[in-house]
């Protein structure tokens, strides 16, 4: 019956989905982000927060796209279940801050009593860091809920045993060497029609739309899917982000980690040729996921002065922790410092 119902729909539902297409709108992606960090430094509360913090002795962790599903075929995070677990246990232990920065549930494709069912072992891990008062949760598009469900206050509660609200984003703000600067850090999906809009919009896709691509097995069409448009969303993150003043943006979204503005493979590029990529302004950074199909996971460290890429992989039946990239973040403040916009 499902095989029947996807060939009769097929099409007409190709070819809304080319109407309301998650292809980012450079003007749409700008307005989106500029609003939500302007709402959060002017009028903070549910839509986000500014945290002061100390660069020498804070840490922060930020972890995105964890996907958390059934345990079934579609679950996306349960290999990697294993490394989000003894991270956690490794970042509690030390006393950091924890940052769920979007998608940490998968409410396209299951019910959030699903959800809730199959996951307890992560959702107690992550409730050691709130009741240390050190954890934000921040809601993305796969796990609108959060922001759309009347009850979601209530729903949080139930989950962690204390109080806790789902923001759209967060600042991190300090000051080194005299400098000024911030992190705004929100999940990436603001200025998407698929992803963001009015409350219908929301509702539909969340409720509607997106549960009924799953069934049918038709691609979502997002950057997480779509190497193409993971190009074009970090395109897009790192314009809005060089024109930003002292901040540098923390995403998700795409599941492709970003290092002072570069992938891997841009890195590897440029250190074969400086001049492919000039002179980039390290503005952008974005954690990956947890929910590769290996079963690693990929985030970002705010520790000691540095910021850093950490993976956590598999290697015989134990977590190891992998630094990718690390920097100084009094370097990272100059440079911004030296190419003010």
């Amino acid at each position: 019956m499902q095989k029947i119902i996807r060939y009769l729909l097929l099409r007409p539902i190709r070819w809304i989905a080319r109407l309301i297409s998650s292809n980012p709108d450079r003007e749409r992606v700008f307005e989106a982000l500029t609003k939500l960090k302007h709402e959060i430094r002017t009028s903070p509360g549910k839509r986000g927060l500014v945290i002061p913090f100390n660069p020498r002795s804070d840490c922060f962790v930020i972890f995105s796209d964890q996907h958390k599903g059934v345990k079934n075929g579609a679950d996306d995070f349960q290999l990697a279940e294993q490394n989000y677990l003894a991270a956690l246990e490794y970042y509690n232990s030390r006393g950091f801050h924890l940052i769920c920065l979007g998608d940490s549930e998968e409410l396209w494709e299951n019910t959030l009593a699903q959800v809730k069912k199959f996951n307890k072992d992560s959702f107690e891990a992550e409730r050691k860091f709130l009741l240390r008062h050190s954890f934000t949760k921040v809601f993305g598009n796969h796990d609108l809920d959060w922001e759309i469900n009347p009850l979601s206050d209530k729903e949080l509660l139930e989950i962690y045993g204390a109080e806790i609200i789902a923001l759209e984003g967060i600042i991190l703000e300090a000051t080194l060497g005299g400098n000024v600067f911030s992190f705004f850090c929100t999940h990436g999906h603001q200025g998407d029609l698929q992803s963001d809009g009015n409350f219908f919009t929301k509702f539909f896709v969340s409720k509607i739309w997106a549960p009924l691509q799953a069934y049918l097995h038709i691609n979502p069409n997002t950057p997480a899917y779509s190497d193409a448009l993971k190009t074009e969303h970090n395109r897009l993150m790192y314009e809005w982000s060089f024109q930003q003043e002292k901040t540098m943006l923390i995403t998700g979204h795409t599941h492709q980690p970003v290092f002072e503005s570069l992938t891997h493979y841009e890195r590897i590029q440029r250190q074969n040729n400086e001049a492919i990529y000039g002179d980039i302004k390290p503005c952008y950074f974005n954690s990956g996921c947890c929910c590769f199909d290996d079963g690693d996971i990929t985030g970002i460290e705010i520790v000691d002065g540095m910021i850093k890429l950490v993976k956590w992989e598999n290697e015989v039946n134990r977590s190891k922790r992998i630094e990718l990239e690390s920097a100084s973040l009094e370097n990272i403040v100059n440079r911004l410092h030296a190419n003010k916009v």
